[in-house]
């Protein structure tokens, strides 16, 4: 059978610093600039579990962080760092598993062909005993048929677990999961889900009413499809990235659109470039914005045909950041921390476009 394993590291920023402060393990960790030295707009990019049991959260403002665990070690982010580590676990996979798909800094998928769930549930132990001893970094791994079934088992599986799925447990293991653990559902789509009654995955395989059908449209039918563990093999595609983004925070909040507007601009070139370099088309656009109450909205877009390039990356995003700030104007006209560009659902740019990209109405919601 063919298996997928969704390896991520634990707390990743936080566990790279330990291998260099081993002092420090068991004791609450932050990386993030320290509120203790001066005001700062910054927030938490990791945090130890031992901070984690205080309440401390990823992209948590700092001076928070500090009120709830004020014992903690504060280190500052070494960026660089964290990349060479990514690459040593790549590097690491790369010596067992012939493809090694990073999908995030953290995060990574492999195949593997086993006889059954027992001998890829070992196969996942001996990987994480191995990240373990040789690079020091702790790991918690799923393994599914389908890369995301893995995903959900790695989060299941944290920390430091092995969660194995097998096919014919794959709906009984979704069902009592909030449908917050689906991947791509954020807390806007949770939200929008339990209006129509849907709290968890065991409530999506019982489907949809019609009204919340024609919202989520393709998202929807993958959901319940997910749910119902029909979900089971995925195409070639299955390791492929799920989602690529790019966001600037601002030195001051920002109360000027057409100054955002710039920064999309910008930030949907690098986005374009770095898809470019994968060789990658894009169908969907997002645009996130956390407002100057650390509150977040995101407007999505699925185009009618994949796309590629900067031009039409900004157009959309432009237009998606118009309607957000146009609503927002509206009501309580709150200042720009954060933008945001993101994409996904994407095709291999050797494929030919075979329909021209227009702006029907919004797509699909995002994370």
């Amino acid at each position: 059978m063919r298996w997928v394993l969704y390896i991520d590291i634990d707390a990743f920023y936080v566990s790279c610093e330990l291998r260099d402060r081993p002092d420090l393990v068991g004791r609450a960790v932050i990386v993030g600039p320290d509120p203790s030295k001066g005001p700062t707009r910054g927030v938490v990019l990791s945090a130890s579990y031992e901070a984690r049991a205080f309440g401390v959260r990823s992209a948590m403002p700092v001076g928070e962080a500090g009120r709830r665990c004020p014992e903690a070690v504060w280190i500052a982010a070494d960026f660089p760092k964290y990349g060479r580590a990514a690459e040593e676990v790549r590097a690491r996979l790369a010596l067992r598993f012939d493809e090694v798909v990073p999908l995030s800094i953290d995060e990574a998928a492999v195949r593997l062909e086993a006889p059954d769930a027992d001998a890829a549930g070992t196969v996942a132990l001996e990987v994480q005993s191995d990240l373990r001893e040789s690079l020091r970094l702790p790991a918690s791994i799923g393994v599914a048929t389908s890369r995301a079934v893995g995903k959900i088992a790695s989060d299941r599986a944290k920390p430091g677990g092995v969660v194995v799925v097998r096919p014919e447990s794959v709906a009984a293991f979704l069902a009592p999961l909030p449908t917050r653990s689906i991947p791509g559902v954020g807390p806007k789509t949770e939200a929008r889900l339990a209006s129509f009654g849907i709290v968890t995955i065991g409530d999506l395989a019982k489907g949809l009413p019609l009204a919340a059908r024609r919202e989520f449209g393709d998202s929807g039918r993958y959901f319940i499809r997910l749910a119902r563990g029909e979900e089971l093999v995925e195409g070639p595609d299955v390791l492929g990235p799920r989602s690529r983004s790019s966001d600037r925070t601002f030195e001051t909040d920002v109360s000027d659109p057409r100054e955002v507007e710039v920064a999309i601009d910008r930030l949907a070139r690098e986005l374009a470039e770095s898809l470019a370099k994968e060789r990658l088309r894009y169908q969907t656009v997002a645009v996130g914005v956390r407002w100057e109450d650390f509150s977040r909205t995101t407007r999505a877009r699925t185009l009618t045909g994949a796309a590629e390039g900067s031009e039409r990356l900004s157009a959309t995003a432009r237009r998606l950041f118009e309607e957000l700030w146009s609503a927002e104007a509206a009501g309580r006209q709150r200042k720009v921390r954060t933008v945001s560009v993101h994409t996904e659902r994407f095709r291999p740019a050797t494929d030919r476009q075979r329909t021209l990209d227009s702006f029907d109405g919004p797509g699909p919601p995002v994370k």
